[in-house]
């Protein structure tokens, strides 16, 4: 009865969070109980460009220290902050959480242009896959660089380019959950570690927006931390 209690409330919680993001109710950047707000949506506070997490171990915190301040010097600038949404103009690098994380639940809304791609880093290694589902037929979601474990989405969830479409992302241990607006795609699946292959991924790690090339737009990026 429990089990199914909980199961009931966190279906509810999901579909709220979706509806906010398809509907335009509710107001944006401002977390469901439980949740913190990884983006306040005026600026970016929290978060710095890319370095990479398999660098980190060979630096000292000096180097490490400066590496981020080359990379928010060359990066940071590409994505910029309007209208409660953060903007990526395609010519930077990925944007990464200055915090690192463990076991966590996260929702992100995204939107793309027709042929875009992107994708969400979970601790550092990518990558939950975004793109054009019109054209990408197994549509987004999916665990892309797995190579032994499932990489494709259960369905395609995706809504059209140019449209916002909300991840609900659980991950514990090594394991991802995903629902695409409110349709699971991915189901307690390994992400393999794409840095030191072979080996457990980082017991934590960023959360990071992908780099491709494309245009990019992110809002309503909530996290919940779960215990180790």
């Amino acid at each position: 009865m429990r089990r199914g209690l909980f199961v009931t409330g966190w279906l509810v919680l999901c579909l709220a969070v979706v509806g906010q993001a398809q509907d335009g109710t509710g107001k944006d950047n401002t977390p469901p109980p439980g949740y913190t707000a990884l983006f306040n949506g005026k600026d970016l506070t929290g978060w710095q460009g890319l370095v990479q997490i398999n660098q980190r171990a060979k630096m000292s915190p000096e180097q490490l220290a400066k590496a981020i301040e080359n990379a928010n010097a060359k990066f940071k600038p590409h994505w910029t902050v309007k209208d409660g949404v953060i903007q990526y103009d395609g010519k930077g690098n990925n944007l990464q959480t200055i915090k690192d994380y463990g076991n966590f639940e996260l929702y992100v809304d995204w939107k793309i242009h027709p042929k875009g791609d992107s994708g969400i880093y979970l601790r550092g290694n990518p990558q939950v896959q975004i793109w054009d589902g019109a054209i990408n037929k197994e549509g987004s979601g999916g665990l892309y660089n797995n190579a032994k474990n499932p990489r494709k989405p259960l369905t395609n969830a995706d809504n059209p380019a140019g449209q916002w479409n909300t991840f609900h992302i659980k991950m514990v241990g090594d394991k991802v959950t995903i629902k695409l607006n409110g349709k699971l795609v991915v189901d307690d699946t390994v992400l393999e570690n794409y840095w030191d292959k072979g080996k457990p991924l980082p017991a934590r790690g960023p959360i990071e927006l992908q780099h491709h090339g494309d245009e990019l737009f992110f809002k309503n990026i909530y996290v919940k931390e779960l215990p180790d």
